[in-house]
């Protein structure tokens, strides 16, 4: 690895720990020697860039007795090696990303070592032999020739479908659901799944160091159909969602150190949960929400789109109901930003029945005072546990049928209107079988955005004050 071009030496020069990062980079190229040094202009997702040094090369991988080598890209910060490096994979033109549990559409990876990076008990060499396994038990690149389909893959397609409604769907799947956490929250949520949801089984796991507890007797005594009762957590293996409304919620005097219970309490079972059902959706609706359902994203190591919080779904569809009853709009409406006051209302360009994806129009012009009317209708509904509960079934439901409906939830907002911060908001999502998938960004107003950009800075602050 050449690290005395001009340009290097001159990119390098701007770290902050550039001692260190040179000390890192010769112990890379000692153990891969094939990856190759050189410098780019990174652009972040707030639009931001910078020059930074970057490693490419190829990671050689076998899988089913055979030899790939994959093409990644690691962009290192400049505060590297104690921040991790942005990894991507690099396909060539006849490359096809195949998205999974660590890798997005866009061929960004997301790995435990990443999200649980801690310099120096990590380190570049580490990340790469931990690549290479992952890459071993599920492979991200594929090759396809445009418009070719294996004929196999497609008989397997097509014997696995059926046509109903006019619309072709795939054949029902065993669903098997897990409600993590007692309580009243606990019970709304495996009562109202039950009701709306076509379930296999429905496992209902009380935490052990919880303060959210009870419920779990009572459905022993009166034994429903389809639920398990358990106190280990191996019972939630396999599934396809895991709702996590645990609280562990402390005497501490100060704000931080009772949201530090909770991250303590997630620190013990997230991981797990993650580990026993690594295909699943988590679904947060512990407090405070956007807060933990963060936590719950960098300790579960599994893609931002497969782990999503409760957020402002409920407070969505009832504001969308007013519009639709009071005022005739006929068309959805979203609450979004931080589960706080600073929420913001926001209505969809298309009608409630639309077959199109919808498109996000803030509340300007001729839309505010509807949003403004429809926010007043709803505001003093509150937060009940029953009601909250039917929220999180509605938007399980959406994920066991790949319903592909938009729901307030939430996701990492990084990017979304100019975002720079690594925050979770609730923003509209599309939600299927896959996770979610965000509406794109808009333009809001002054007011609202100085509520968003409000929202982002606070939830930052409390971020860099707790202990993952």
């Amino acid at each position: 690895m050449d690290l005395k071009s001009e340009k290097i030496q001159r990119v390098l020069s701007k770290y902050k720990f550039h001692d260190v990062a040179i000390e890192e980079l010769e112990k890379i190229n000692r153990v891969y020697p094939g990856m190759v040094a050189s410098t780019g202009t990174y652009t972040f997702t707030d639009s931001t860039q910078k020059d930074l040094l970057k490693l490419i090369g190829n990671l050689p991988v076998k899988y089913e007795g055979r030899s790939y080598n994959f093409p990644i890209q690691l962009w290192l910060l400049d505060s590297f090696p104690f921040t991790p490096p942005i990894c991507l994979l690099r396909p060539t033109p006849n490359m096809v990303i195949r998205e999974g549990k660590h890798v997005d559409a866009r061929g960004r990876l997301f790995l435990p070592g990443l999200h649980n990076w801690d310099y120096p008990k990590s380190s570049v060499a580490g990340l790469l032999n931990e690549m290479t396994a992952k890459f071993e038990e599920e492979p991200p690149l594929s090759t396809r020739a445009a418009g070719d389909k294996d004929p196999h893959d497609l008989l397997a397609f097509v014997s696995n479908l059926q046509i109903n409604d006019g619309v072709i769907r795939h054949h029902d799947q065993p669903a098997k659901v897990s409600v993590i956490g007692g309580g009243d929250l606990g019970m709304a949520s495996v009562m109202s799944i039950l009701s709306k949801c076509k379930v296999d089984k429905l496992v209902f796991i009380d935490v052990a160091g919880c303060s959210t507890k009870g419920g779990s007797t009572d459905l022993d005594i009166f034994s429903l159909p389809k639920v398990e009762v358990s106190r280990d957590l191996s019972a939630s293996a396999g599934s396809k969602v895991v709702v996590v409304t645990a609280n562990a919620w402390s005497s501490e005097q100060s704000y931080v150190s009772v949201v530090q219970t909770n991250v303590d309490l997630y620190r013990g079972i997230i991981p797990n949960l993650a580990r026993l059902s690594p295909n699943a959706i988590m679904l947060i609706a512990s407090q405070p929400v956007d807060i933990m359902t963060h936590v719950a994203w960098r300790q579960s190591g599994l893609p931002p789109t497969r782990v999503i919080g409760a957020g402002c779904n409920l407070d969505s569809e009832r504001l969308s109901h007013a519009l639709d009853i009071n005022l005739n709009t006929h068309k959805p409406a979203w609450i979004i930003g931080e589960f706080s006051d600073n929420k913001i209302a926001v209505m969809s360009n298309t009608g409630l029945s639309s077959s199109t994806q919808p498109q996000i129009v803030s509340g300007s012009g001729s839309t505010k005072p509807l949003l403004d009317r429809g926010f007043e209708i709803i505001k003093n509904q509150g937060q009940r546990s029953w009601s909250v509960g039917l929220s999180i079934a509605d938007i399980t439901n959406s994920v066991l049928t790949d319903k592909m409906k938009p729901h307030s939830v939430s996701t990492l907002a990084q990017g979304w209107g100019g975002i720079g911060a690594e925050v979770f908001l609730s923003l509209p999502c599309i939600m299927g079988a896959k996770g979610s998938t965000r509406l794109a960004g808009l333009s809001l107003g002054q007011e609202e955005d100085s509520k968003l950009r409000d929202s982002v800075t606070s939830l930052s602050n409390l971020m860099s004050q707790l202990r993952m």
